[in-house]
């Protein structure tokens, strides 16, 4: 009985099997016959497209599409819409935002994009930056958004002059400028990934103008955005003065970019940038740029000088804190530590030392301040007086030489000894040494003018005529010993008509003098030395102690601030400027046409540099002290032979090569303060 009932089962499950396969089989049959009526496509896979986009447009590299990030995708992930493009003949544009949804409005809001220029043919989107079916990981450094690639990437848009001519976009001279920076650098030559390309500033998708707010370039902005690499030197910034006025969001106080540019960024490290501070600190510090350039420190730095101290160095790059901050490297109690950093041996007194007075603000130093308008109204004083004596002088001559009134041909068969062999060597060295400081010294005092670093540059640069000029004040100071032992040597009488002293003569020549010059009178009888003779002279004798002294506590200020006070240091540098301005305007000037420039002597009176005049021209250039010579029997003594050929040639040389080059400079002067004359009228107009 079971044995049947077990058989029936059997039946019943191979039944049910059969059953099974037949429904199945009808599945598949109702399946195909309705795909014969469907036309809805299945989903398309590289391998169904590239059928045909092996070869036809647009061809699909399936090696590339392998390396892709987008691989695992489907082609119809993209190309939603490729069904109907396939029978309408058109292509829509794929929708990167369908799955990058954060990004594409990123970028929707973009300067690359956002209002009028999405609708722009040639306005920068996806696949430009990222490609098409090769897209790349941005690690993966065959990649067009790789670090290293990135600005190449954006300078084939920016350097597109056809681009940038048709749209309000920078010119392509800063591509260029990246490129020199120290940024462009560090990627090209030195192969640094950390180095900063486009996207480390202005974003990947978030690109925005410096003028919208939102951007990571916006001027309160930039701190933060450098920041992202300089942190150290952030944190610097947040604490100085400008990191206050950037705190505040003050628009007018300076950011990174504001001292190192956006593009041309320099190494700081280098030579052109550290020279440069002075210019961009000045651009904001105007009231600070003009007392640094009076000071040695910006004169040397405008000429190259790059140990000189720039702004920088005094005030650090960056944690520039005010003078009143006890933390600030210029507050008082940090100064000697500062300026020791260059001057050993400083003290107290030193320190009192003000880098930044204005000698024309009364308030800040009276003393200095009067120092100041003395040496002025000595100079105006000075030149307003010799300079019209010269003008009436000149216009007298000039009438007198086409009168021939006076004699320029003289017999030069008879010469009288005028100077002995210890004056003209005396007088040579006064020539050396003078030109050298003269040439050395007056490019400085005008450093802002382009023929005072021209000049400087021929002179072999700022460290080479810092030792000429201090080679010539050491022969400057040695002449002028010299001259006071030789004075005290042959105890000159200095009474006597021959005596350098101004006596009552000398005024009641200068009374005829002018009135020849007026066509009043004959012209006074001279005796050895004229009135404006005596005046050069102690114009000399005068300037060498106080240009003198002043440059020595200029050279030597810690030896000299050890016992005297710090602003005597202003002071030397008031009193050395104006003093040698006027020995060098009045020497090159006044001086010269005493001597060579007045017709009676043009071009060149060689006299000083042989010793000798002719007899002729003696008698009538020096009438009285001719009297005095034959009335006393020393006349015959002093009467010698001409100066040979060779010695002619020579004092010619000397001559003319001494007044060319302080006519030069004295040019170089006039013109320099007519510019500067008419800036200070255009300023109160």
């Amino acid at each position: 009985m079971n044995d049947q009932n077990q058989h029936f089962s059997g039946i019943r499950l191979t039944q049910e099997r059969i059953s099974q396969y037949q429904k199945r089989i009808l599945k598949v049959f109702l399946f195909v016959l309705l795909s014969l009526f469907i036309t809805t496509e299945p989903p398309l896979y590289a391998d169904t497209c590239l059928g045909c986009h092996k070869s036809i447009e647009p061809v699909v590299d399936l090696s590339l599409l392998k390396k892709s990030v987008h691989a695992p995708l489907k082609c119809t992930d993209c190309h939603q819409t490729i069904e109907s493009d396939h029978y309408s003949g058109s292509t829509s544009k794929v929708n990167c935002g369908s799955c990058h949804t954060e990004i594409a409005d990123h970028l929707a809001q973009s300067a690359h994009q956002e209002g009028k220029h999405s609708q722009i043919s040639d306005v920068p989107r996806c696949t430009h930056c990222h490609g098409t079916h090769g897209i790349l990981p941005k690690s993966d450094p065959t990649s067009p958004i790789y670090h290293m690639n990135v600005p190449e990437l954006c300078s084939q848009c920016h350097t597109n002059e056809k681009i940038t001519h048709k749209h309000p976009i920078p010119t392509p001279e800063f591509i260029q400028n990246y490129r020199q920076s120290v940024h462009g650098k560090g990627i090209t030559e030195s192969g640094l990934i950390v180095s900063a390309v486009c996207t480390d500033c202005h974003t990947a998708h978030e690109v925005k103008a410096k003028t919208n707010v939102q951007s990571s370039i916006f001027h309160t902005q930039v701190p933060l955005t450098c920041g992202k690499c300089h942190v150290g030197i952030l944190s610097d910034f947040e604490k100085s003065a400008h990191g206050k006025m950037w705190k505040e969001e003050n628009l007018k106080g300076p950011v990174c970019t504001t001292c190192h540019t956006s593009h041309q960024i320099s190494d700081p490290r280098s030579d052109s940038f550290k020279l440069d501070i002075p210019h961009k600190c000045g651009t904001c510090h105007v009231d600070k740029a003009p007392t640094y350039g009076d000071t040695f420190h910006g004169k040397a730095t405008s000429f190259g000088y790059v140990v000189a101290a720039g702004c920088a160095d005094c005030h650090t790059p960056h944690l520039n804190l005010s003078k009143n901050d006890p933390l600030s490297t210029i507050h008082k109690s940090n100064l000697t530590k500062t300026c020791g950093k260059c001057h050993s041996s400083i003290n107290e007194k030193f320190i009192s030392y003000d880098p930044h007075l204005n000698a024309n603000d009364k308030s800040q130093s009276p003393i200095v301040y009067y120092f100041h308008r003395f040496m002025l109204l000595l100079l105006i004083g000075v030149f307003g007086f010799f300079g019209l004596h010269t003008l009436l002088w000149l216009q007298r001559s000039i009438v007198g030489a086409i009168r021939k009134e006076f004699t320029r041909y003289w017999n030069k068969d008879t010469y009288i000894k005028r100077f002995s062999s210890t004056h003209r060597l005396t007088h040579l060295f006064v020539i050396i040494s003078f030109l050298g400081l003269a040439l050395t010294g007056i490019p400085l005092k005008y450093h802002e003018a382009h023929w005072a670093h021209v000049m400087n540059i021929l002179l072999g640069g700022i460290e080479v005529t810092r030792f000429i000029h201090r080679f010539c004040a050491i022969i400057t100071f040695g002449y002028f010993m010299f001259h006071i032992g030789y004075i005290f040597y042959k105890k000159f009488d200095l009474l006597s008509p021959d005596s350098l002293i101004p006596r009552k003569k000398d005024l009641i020549d200068f009374y005829h003098n002018i009135r020849w010059f007026l066509y009043l009178g004959e012209r006074p009888h001279i005796g050895r030395w004229s009135y404006w003779e005596k005046f050069d002279y102690f114009a000399v004798f005068w300037g060498v102690p106080v240009i003198g002294l002043s440059g020595l506590i200029l050279w030597f200020p810690e030896f000299f601030t050890h016992f005297l006070p710090g602003y005597l240091i202003n002071i030397a540098m008031v009193v050395h400027s104006e003093e040698a301005l006027l020995a060098v305007s009045f020497i090159f000037t006044i001086h010269f046409f005493h001597t060579h420039l007045k017709p009676e002597s043009f071009p060149i009176d060689t006299v000083i540099f042989t010793g000798k005049m002719p007899l002729d021209r003696f008698i009538e250039e020096r009438p009285e002290e001719y009297e005095n010579l034959k009335n006393s029997g020393k006349l015959e003594q002093l009467l010698t032979k001409p100066p040979t050929a060779f010695e002619e040639r020579l004092a010619r040389w000397i001559g003319f090569t001494a007044l060319v080059l302080g006519l030069i400079t004295a040019l170089f002067i006039y013109i320099t303060l007519f510019f500067q004359c008419t800036d200070k009228v255009n300023q109160l107009l």
